[in-house]
């Protein structure tokens, strides 16, 4: 197959490092309660949502005024140590906890991202094309679709068929009103995409392609711009995904996705159904009808 911000961020500019700390702390701050992490709550009026700055440097163990200069965006010379102590009084997530990581570098330098055109191995397009009876792609930065097999087109609709800068995860599943009918529970699908642009900002906030994405999609997507200021972030795993096909009617497929080890970023995600069940019938006879089933399918997938 062929290769292929905040709310009004601009082109050429990235994210801002420091109001990305400065928002995830406070929000990932404001969704714990003191009952939630031992503390007294004596049910007087609290004049903000979740917990106060001194309740989390307390559980942290350090000053009120480091935390609140780290909360304000200040993660300069922040030791590992501390970021660890403050990962564990927020109850942050494994994806959470890096994501921190990523914001404040304290022993890494970032390098602005290269400009130039992802590429895929010539060796993952022999095995994309090997791997029969079940979709499998190659997504980069940004959620970028890659690269893919015959089954993705057939399931998903042929991004051949796409202008390159339109292959793209995010902007289809908020822009495009077929892959909302697409996904049954597009709801979680739209949530996965934000938290994965989340940890793609936090270790690359200077891409400025990244912030002319998150900012077009600020623009035309209010369900985005939602869940942007949620902040909150995801990897890529498993799971399961049901899908709504106009030609074999509902899939419930399980995927995979592998982290290439290879220094792009890259990542491999793959798609089956349970031996025997109605939806592994449904991706037969995907298979069987090859490219006629991408072009049949293709007034409701692209």
């Amino acid at each position: 197959m062929d290769e292929h911000s905040e709310s009004g961020a601009g082109a050429g500019a990235g994210l801002d490092p420091r109001a990305e700390l400065s928002e995830f702390l406070r929000t990932r701050r404001a969704r714990l309660k003191p009952q939630d992490v031992g503390l007294p709550d004596f049910g007087r009026h609290r004049r903000v949502p979740g917990l106060r700055r001194e309740e989390l440097a307390q559980l942290a163990g350090v000053s009120v005024a480091y935390y609140t200069r780290l909360e304000q965006g200040n993660g300069r010379n922040v030791s590992a140590e501390v970021l660890d102590a403050i990962a564990r009084a927020l109850r942050l997530s494994d994806a959470e906890h890096a994501h921190l990581m990523h914001l404040t570098k304290p022993k890494q330098h970032k390098r602005r991202p290269s400009t130039r055109t992802e590429q895929v191995r010539p060796a993952l397009r022999h095995l994309l094309d090997s791997i029969d009876g079940v979709p499998a792609y190659i997504t980069g930065r940004r959620s970028d679709i890659l690269a893919w097999n015959s089954m993705s087109a057939a399931v998903f609709g042929d991004w051949g068929e796409l202008p390159a800068q339109e292959r793209n995860w995010a902007r289809m599943v908020f822009l495009r009103p077929d892959y909302r009918e697409l996904f049954v529970e597009w709801d979680q699908k739209a949530s996965d995409m934000v938290g994965y642009l989340r940890m793609d900002a936090g270790c690359h906030p200077d891409d400025p392609r990244l912030s002319a994405l998150v900012g077009e999609l600020s623009v035309k997507s209010a369900e985005f711009r939602r869940l942007w200021a949620v902040h909150d972030v995801k990897e890529k795993t498993y799971g399961v995904k049901r899908l709504r096909h106009p030609l074999v009617g509902e899939l419930s497929l399980n995927f995979e996705s592998f982290g290439l080890t290879d220094g792009t970023g890259q990542h491999l995600t793959t798609y089956y159904a349970e031996p025997g069940s109605p939806s592994a019938e449904g991706l037969r006879l995907l298979a069987s009808w090859g490219a006629d089933a991408s072009r049949a399918g293709r007034g409701t997938a692209l």
